[in-house]
């Protein structure tokens, strides 16, 4: 973690920690999403809906990988508010339709402006700030499709600016939709449309619609910056009455399909709606999520708690207009019987937990997500690994949608099996997994990078096609894949004892250090964002194997404490950013670390679990800005909190189960979505009893796991919390 705090604290962080008791509370007051808006958590601090298209943000930088979010809370200048952002993730895009209040004097130079910090304040579905060079306060809110500026204007000569060359990262990406001439177009004095195609992580287009609460007296076309072929820039003027506030009311509602698609969803969403009811709307679709689970813990643990959840639910993201159109992975437009269409699916890391809460709060919206993931193979011909708007960035390893259908099938969520298992398997058979299925892994020599990692991922994607073939009766395909899951075997080095790259003659790649990262080159190629140390654990469907190849629980937990007591070195690790959270080589802040702690509780040592998961909670989620360890990764990373918080996490999600771990709050009533509820009580807890004594479940003790049934028939979950282990 970084040892330097950051300074700032916004006033209204500061606020929250006066206001913070004990006792039950509106759920928002506990939510601050200035966590994670600096170091590299990647968040940001603006309004959003709760899974909708717009997230109204301010955006601080946009020119390098601290602003994947756009924002960072260290910086003293804001550029612009634009619409469109992506929470934790370690690329960036979006960044769209972008506004910016200005003093005319500003016209001709730089739009950005300092800001008053202590002006700055955010709850879920609100933000404000005071801009002092455009000597403006500007508050936001959203509804799906929708954001809603307030502007109250302090200068003399006030100008809006619209900047469609904006994106983040980089402007270079950015470009004229060809469709569009010019690319503003007036509708009336007080509704202007347009568009544009951008292209960084994916190719995409947005449209806008925008309508003012007074007419634009003039619109002045500004120049292109730095040349080039790219969307124009605007600056609009209002007539405002003397004597009178200078307030501008802006609404802005955006869409994948077309003009005519942003100004429909604009007069469903937001006809007859000001910015009050907006906020209001929006913040009890919050409540309602948030209000699933309450908890009895201290003021921190209810800040990190809620704000995890918070980030969780921002994505992934409906695309669909107000009747349901929305532009596909093909670029075509299709319709929704539902009006939903979701993408932002960031699949290699929500795989792991993210996708499980969903299940476990919103199994109504999960369902949709399926439809959503089997209409992009449909027209892509393969399950989607990493979509944004739609569109395929081909991000991260393995086939990830599988895990997600395959949970979604054994925890009941009314999905169509069959279609699923289609999917499934023809996206394990597709072209590029050939050399993995003739060799039974992916040899190095036929694998450009990742040949080891992709094994262990692609194989536990193998062991979730088996368990939907089950589920639809379709045994020999169960057969098939059930071997294939196996696969990691076939890159297990007994010798070493770690998961090693291995050439299609079956030789070892040489020489071996099980630290070397992939920037390294040699055998550090052979894994993603990791090294050997970290990913050799990765056989999510089969911990009780990976046990007996290691010889047993005593000498599998040793090797494993390890880990955890190796040196913090990154050895060759280049873009080091995700090698963080560091205990020992346990890294914290990237995926294929999040499940490690719970092996523990498999093989025979769950105090070790116990301690880990109080040590994790505690050093790497903290309710100030650089409070995250790594990239939230669209609310993994806050999923991983909330699980292990209440005491369970769901290693191995398709199989329907929960590893049982440590309590991180008194008490928790989780309101399930079949109207029953789940008491988790920790008895005697405290900073030193840490251990959990016993465990039961509704009376009957329990051990290593529950399972998502168990779950949902409700009762109590009660843990009797010690100081010291408890070895049987």
């Amino acid at each position: 973690m970084k040892k330097s705090a950051v300074i700032f604290v916004s006033a209204a962080f500061a606020a929250l920690l006066i206001f913070f008791k004990n006792g039950d509370c509106d759920s928002l007051k506990f939510v601050n999403p200035f966590i994670g808006t600096a170091y590299n958590g990647h968040t940001f601090p603006g309004a959003c809906a709760p899974l909708g298209l717009v997230q109204a943000s301010p955006d601080t930088g946009n020119s390098s990988w601290r602003y994947c979010s756009g924002y960072n809370c260290e910086d003293a200048r804001i550029n612009m508010f634009s619409q469109t952002h992506l929470n934790g993730t370690g690329c960036g895009d979006l960044g769209d339709a972008a506004i910016m209040p200005i003093d005319a004097s500003q016209k001709d130079g730089d739009f950005s402006s300092s800001f008053d910090k202590k002006s700055e304040f955010a709850e879920p579905a609100y933000y404000r700030v005071y801009l002092n060079d455009a000597k403006a306060n500007v508050e936001i809110t959203a509804l799906n499709r929708t954001a809603f500026y307030k502007i109250r204007f302090d200068g003399e000569n006030p100008m809006l600016v619209l900047d469609l060359q904006h994106g983040i990262i980089s402007a270079e990406w950015i470009s004229t939709y060809n469709a569009f001439d010019p690319v503003l177009n007036k509708v009336s004095p007080t509704l202007f449309t347009g568009g544009r195609k951008s292209k960084m992580w994916v190719e995409r287009e947005t449209f806008f619609a925008m309508s003012f609460s007074r007419p634009a007296a003039s619109v002045e076309k500004l120049p292109i910056k730095n040349g080039g072929e790219k969307s124009a820039r605007y600056a609009f003027k209002f007539d405002f009455p003397k004597g009178s506030p200078k307030i501008l009311d802006l609404k802005i509602s955006l869409s994948t399909t077309s003009e005519e698609g942003a100004i429909k969803n604009l007069k469903a969403e937001a006809d007859g709606v000001d910015f009050e009811k907006a906020k209001a709307k929006t913040q009890k679709s919050w409540r309602d999520i948030l209000e699933k689970i309450k908890i009895d813990a201290d003021a921190e643990t209810k800040t990190n708690f809620y704000t995890c959840l918070y980030h969780a639910f921002i994505q992934p993201n409906n695309i669909a207009d107000a009747d349901g159109a929305y532009r596909g992975a093909d670029g075509k437009i299709s319709k929704s019987q539902s009006k939903k269409y979701y993408s932002t699916f960031s699949l290699w890391d929500t795989f792991r937990a993210a996708n499980s809460l969903y299940c476990l709060l919103a199994p109504a919206e999960s369902e949709i997500f399926a439809d959503s993931m089997l209409r992009h193979f449909e027209v892509a011909g393969r399950l989607p690994i990493w979509t944004l708007w739609g569109r395929e960035n081909y991000c991260m390893i393995g086939n990830h949608a599988i895990p997600v259908l395959a949970e979604y099938a054994a925890k009941g969520i009314k999905i169509d099996i069959g279609r699923a298992l289609n999917a499934c398997v023809s996206t394990s058979n597709a072209e590029n997994m050939l050399p993995y299925i003739n060799c039974g892994y992916f040899p190095l020599d036929k694998t450009p990078r990742a040949s080891a990692a992709k094994t262990l991922e692609h194989s536990y994607d193998d062991h979730c096609v088996a368990l939907l073939a089950r589920l639809n009766g379709d045994f020999k395909t169960a057969e098939i894949f059930d071997k294939r899951a196996q696969s990691y075997k076939n890159i297990f080095d007994r010798e070493t004892g770690f998961m090693r790259g291995k050439d299609s003659a079956g030789k070892w790649r040489e020489p071996f250090d099980e630290f070397k990262y992939p920037q390294a080159g040699g055998c550090g190629r052979d894994y993603v964002e990791a090294n050997a140390i970290q990913y050799s654990w990765h056989v999510l469907q089969d911990p009780q194997e990976l046990i007996k190849m290691h010889g047993g629980n005593e000498i599998f937990a040793k090797r494993l404490n390890a880990l955890f007591e190796a040196p913090e070195k990154i050895e060759g690790a280049g873009f080091a950013a995700d090698a963080t959270g560091l205990i020992g080589q346990y890294a914290h802040g990237n995926e294929p670390s999040h499940h490690i702690a719970y092996l523990f509780a498999l093989a025979g040592a769950p105090e070790r679990t116990q301690e880990l998961a109080r040590e994790i909670c505690g050093r790497f989620y903290r309710a100030k800005p650089d409070g995250l360890c790594g990239n939230d990764d669209c609310g993994q990373m806050s999923a991983w909190y909330v699980f292990s918080a209440l005491g369970f996490y769901p290693l191995s999600p398709a199989d329907a189960e929960y590893v049982l771990g440590a309590p991180q709050v008194k008490s928790a009533k989780i309101k399930l979505p079949n109207g029953k509820t789940l008491f988790v009580k920790a008895k005697n807890f405290s900073a030193a009893n840490k251990y959990v004594k016993s465990a039961k479940l509704n009376g009957k003790p329990v051990s290593q796991k529950i399972t998502h049934s168990d779950i949902l028939k409700g009762g109590t979950l009660s843990f009797e919390m010690s100081a010291s282990p408890e070895r049987k």
